[in-house]
């Protein structure tokens, strides 16, 4: 793809960026699944945070429902036809502080375990970029349950997708983006994104309004 397939940001209210590639790439630290694109975005309150710290949140995994953004709905960022979609994966605990550091010692197993074991609940949408070429959008990490799309489904750009979650491969609720050259992630190349345009730096907090 020649320029970078432009996207709306997949939901409302404000949302912290990590691992994003206007940083560095690949963002992720891996081009397998096509992953050298991609951006995660955490849900957080109107002082920046996830969620408060508190003294177990440094010492023991938290009930992902204790995250203000847990459950917050994503919509769709593109126009585009529903080509994959997957609501099963339970919402497991999060992890900060300490137990942050054992979750990333089992991230070798869980990407030894193949797409499902990273994306968790996840949509795809397939879409055409400016210069005609056929890309797909990629969503992970929604709540268990919450996709209300179904295989084959149009949508258009602000659609109803699901709820932010805590699925798959995910220290804390929030949601991760990226889009690839075909239907088959586990052979797909990354295409690089924007949204409105430019790409936001890590760190920066997007305001995508209500």
């Amino acid at each position: 793809m020649s320029v970078p397939l432009d996207l709306d940001y997949p939901f409302a209210g404000r949302w912290l960026v990590q691992n994003s590639p206007a940083n560095r790439v690949p963002s992720h630290g891996t081009a397998q699944f096509g992953l050298s694109h991609a951006i995660d975005f955490v849900p957080v309150d109107d002082a920046g945070r996830s969620a408060p710290y508190r003294l177990t949140s440094f010492l023991r995994p938290e009930p992902a429902a204790i995250f203000p953004g847990f459950g917050r709905p994503l919509t769709a960022p593109v126009d585009g036809v529903v080509v994959g979609v997957h609501g099963d994966e339970p919402d497991h605990r999060s992890h900060r502080g300490l137990p942050s550091i054992g979750y990333a010692v089992t991230q070798r197993r869980r990407l030894g375990a193949g797409w499902l074991g990273l994306s968790g609940n996840h949509v795809l949408i397939e879409t055409r970029g400016a210069d005609g070429e056929v890309a797909v959008v990629v969503l992970c990490h929604l709540q268990q349950g919450s996709p209300v799309v179904r295989l084959g489904q149009s949508v258009r750009r602000g659609e109803a997708l699901g709820r932010c979650g805590n699925s798959g491969n995910s220290t804390e609720p929030h949601v991760h983006v990226h889009a690839v050259d075909g239907r088959d992630i586990s052979r797909a190349r990354a295409v690089p994104i924007s949204f409105h345009g430019s790409l936001p730096r890590n760190g920066e907090i997007v305001d995508a309004g209500q």
